[in-house]
């Protein structure tokens, strides 16, 4: 699976364990960076990269970071296609993928570590959308929403 990776510049600090974990998962990861805490980037910046490599197909699924998790969400959830959460625990991680086909798992770099991270990322990677007929109906009607806000 491809994995595309995006941080601003708070969001960073999980970057080493983030990719270490989808290396180790067999996941060839997309890197958009970025790389240190400066130069400052916006989350949204990062948001529109990483929906981008998605719709191109040059990933699957993608991770953004910021510091709260909550506005790389808001951000990626505003390109169309993108269904993003901000997950903090392993459920969602993966539920978020098996009911609702979410693509881009969101996290906040001052509200989980590392090893979290890793678990929430393996959760992520691992699902499956499940595909049942409600999920394919509400998934229809996401699709409607996001075609209306046009």
């Amino acid at each position: 699976m491809k994995v595309a990776v995006g941080f601003d510049h708070r969001g960073v600090v999980l970057r080493p364990r983030i990719i270490a974990e989808l290396e180790a998962l067999g996941c060839q990861v997309v890197d958009l960076g970025v790389r240190g805490r400066t130069p400052r980037v916006d989350y949204p910046d990062k948001a529109r990269e990483l929906g981008d490599a998605i719709r191109s197909g040059a990933a699957e699924r993608g991770v953004l970071v910021c510091s709260s998790g909550v506005g790389a969400s808001v951000a990626a959830c505003k390109v169309a296609g993108i269904r993003a959460a901000i997950c903090h625990d392993v459920y969602s991680a993966h539920q978020g993928v098996e009911h609702d086909a979410m693509n881009v798992l969101c996290l906040g770099s001052e509200i989980v570590g590392g090893e979290i991270a890793a678990e929430l990322v393996r959760a992520f990677v691992r699902a499956r959308f499940t595909g049942g007929t409600r999920y394919v109906r509400r998934l229809e009607k996401l699709k409607a929403l996001e075609l209306h806000a046009r």
